[in-house]
């Protein structure tokens, strides 16, 4: 592992102590109960300079949880001055009116980097995905600060929520769930409508880079307002989140020609130092030939989104 780089951490949870979900998966005993130390130490053996705190998906849901959790991760930040950001949390997004609010609240008040949105609220047949037309006023919002959007899948079962003991939703259900939630952006003509927002998808984007040519010819066909091109375009505006992902993945992106738009992340404290570096391990062999694009995931191509918005909070981040 090059520990010489003073990575930023895009993908890196704010556990509440409250937190107590059954989703089919362990988080290493030795992470919990969470805290801003422990974060610290693995950040420290990570190389990593910056972490930029999320919650997790379908945590905090109700207008007064997310204010809360806003406000922890505020003061996490403010306590370790140079080593922590914060995407913000609206709460669940069927509160139109409360998620409104929380907008200032987040970007004026507490100076949040951007906001981390779940692929969809409500559970079952109730759910909406995030391109439905009654969040509309919810990304005018953003859309008008030209904000950064960070989508992770939501941890929702399916007709066989856990084919096995060892395939959680976390393995089995979120990766889906990120790529129904930007496919449905895209079709929807969302990404295209409000095209201020730049989209960061979790795990470099789960399922979608693999399933992107079959929405561009099967939606199209299927009365999508996009054609097949247009489709595939809005795809390429996305930018892709290597936690828990590999060179295979970053292969993929290169050959479509998006790897200056990798951003890398860990997802501690969810997983181990140990499979945190056997993913980095296989990143690292997808860059063995031009080390340079390396330190781009690592560090280069989130400073560059973030000057492009105007965020200054990465830009001296780390130990000196």
């Amino acid at each position: 592992m090059d520990t010489s780089s003073n990575r930023i951490d895009i993908h890196h949870h704010f556990f509440p102590s409250s937190l107590s979900r059954h989703v089919g998966f362990r988080t290493p005993p030795e992470n919990l109960p969470w805290s801003a130390d422990i974060s610290l130490c693995a950040m420290d053996s990570l190389a990593i300079g910056l972490a930029i705190l999320s919650l997790p998906a379908g945590v905090a849901e109700t207008f007064d949880e997310a204010k809360n959790a806003n406000k922890l991760m505020y003061e996490i930040v403010q306590q370790h001055q140079n080593r922590f950001a914060f995407w913000g949390s609206l709460g669940d997004w069927r509160d139109v009116k409360g998620a409104l609010e929380l907008i200032p609240y987040v970007f004026d008040e507490l100076g949040a980097v951007g906001v981390a949105v779940s692929s969809s609220y409500g559970d079952g047949s109730e759910a909406k995905y995030i391109g439905d037309d009654e969040y509309d006023p919810i990304w005018s919002a953003l859309d008008a600060r030209g904000a950064i959007v960070f989508v992770h899948g939501t941890q929702t079962p399916s007709t066989t929520p856990i084919p096995h003991p060892t395939l959680g939703l976390p393995i089995t259900a979120v990766p889906h769930e990120t790529f129904k939630a930007a496919a449905h952006l895209v079709v929807s003509g969302k990404t295209r409508r409000f095209s201020r927002l730049e989209f960061i998808l979790a795990h470099m984007g789960g399922s979608t880079l693999a399933l992107i040519p079959r929405v561009a010819g099967l939606s199209s066909y299927m009365g999508a307002p996009l054609s097949e091109n247009e489709i595939i375009y809005e795809f390429r505006r996305y930018w892709w989140d290597a936690a828990l992902s590999g060179g295979c993945e970053a292969r993929v992106v290169e050959s479509w020609g998006l790897g200056d738009r990798v951003l890398w992340g860990s997802d501690f404290p969810a997983v181990s130092l140990d499979t945190i570096r056997w993913f980095d391990c296989d990143l690292e062999k997808a860059y063995q030939a031009d080390p340079s694009k390396l330190e781009n995931v690592h560090r280069r191509n989130v400073l560059r989104l973030f000057e492009s918005r105007g965020i200054t909070a990465a830009l001296s981040s780390g130990p000196s």
